[in-house]
């Protein structure tokens, strides 16, 4: 039979075939004196072989492995191999579905359905923004999922807002904050707000030693007024361990 003939019955491209040509999968048959190359049932045998073999996921060069080895002995190792690898995207897709189906739960609850739970139940307790401060503050915090302990900063931060003394005085402090909008960087009010925000910082929730030349401090910093900025430099500047 002719390739084209072999492609159809094996279910393959003639270009696939003539790829396994040249991966080295399949032999290539001589030309006869018509010119065209003809194909027996071991072709048919070998190329049925090949493609159960990459349906399972084996590689063109294991598959051709595979077919080197007479006894099989390789074949068991590789399919072994492949079957760990599957058990572990199927754990994976678990892990991708429940966390989907936590975002879908979130869907018209939060204008940003893909943070985790519990910072989606952070945000449900503080109180509604009203101003720029308040509104950087709740951004800032649907960050929270990329930090490495973010657990353990989302629990205490819960703990923390929950406290209506917190509360107030956070409150109280954006709306200082507010106020320096349009202030200057050497405003007498600049020095004593500084240390109200440092020390209204639970403990553990920014390091010892922040650095503030790191681009992510600077694009914070940047989104503030000058004066707004200043007080955060300051601020970060006295958090202590």
């Amino acid at each position: 039979m002719r390739i084209g003939e072999l492609a159809d019955l094996v279910g393959l491209s003639t270009r696939a075939i003539r790829h396994y040509h040249h991966r080295g999968l399949l032999p290539e048959p001589e030309r006869r004196a018509n010119g065209y190359r003809e194909y027996g049932l071991r072709d048919v045998i070998v190329l049925a072989r090949i493609r159960r073999l990459t349906e399972l996921g084996l590689s063109l060069d294991e598959v051709r492995d595979t077919l080197a080895d007479d006894r099989g002995l390789d074949l068991r190792e590789m399919l072994t191999a492949l079957d760990a690898d599957l058990a572990r995207q199927e754990a994976a897709i678990r892990a991708r579905r429940t966390r989907l189906a936590a975002v879908l739960e979130q869907v018209g609850r939060h204008e940003d359905a893909t943070i985790s739970p519990e910072v989606a139940d952070l945000l449900g307790e503080l109180p509604t923004a009203t101003g720029s401060i308040g509104a950087l503050e709740r951004e800032l915090f649907t960050l929270l999922d990329m930090t490495p302990d973010s657990e353990q900063i989302v629990s205490t931060l819960r703990a923390h807002v929950t406290d209506p003394a917190t509360l107030a005085l956070g409150q109280d402090l954006a709306r200082q904050l507010e106020e320096l909008a349009e202030a200057a960087v050497d405003d007498p009010r600049i020095a004593p707000l500084a240390t109200r925000v440092a020390q209204s910082i639970p403990p553990g929730i920014v390091p010892s030693e922040v650095d503030l030349d790191h681009p992510f401090s600077a694009a914070v910093l940047e989104s503030l007024a000058p004066a707004q900025a200043e007080v955060f430099r300051r601020a970060m500047r006295q958090v202590g361990p």
